[in-house]
């Protein structure tokens, strides 16, 4: 899955707007974050980082399916 669509997906999930997180990262126009979402822009790493936090996600859950801690922990057991 795309990285926009992964996180559209979680956003949706959760209830989230996405005029919600553009204003949370300081967009004026709700368009210029959903063309993240859309895959027409580019998402920086610092934007990554702050659109898991703002959906109480571990970053690594856009670009992974399993949980990456998760999946470390039984390894180690």
């Amino acid at each position: 899955m795309e990285l926009g669509k992964k996180i559209r997906s979680l956003r949706e999930a959760r209830g989230i707007t996405a005029t919600f997180i553009a204003k949370k990262l300081g967009y004026k126009y709700v368009s210029s974050y959903t063309r993240l979402e859309n895959g027409d822009s580019n998402i920086s790493l610092e934007q990554a980082k702050k659109i898991a936090d703002i959906l109480n996600v571990d970053i690594n859950d856009f670009f992974y399916k399993e949980n990456l801690r998760e999946s470390h922990k039984e390894d180690s057991a």
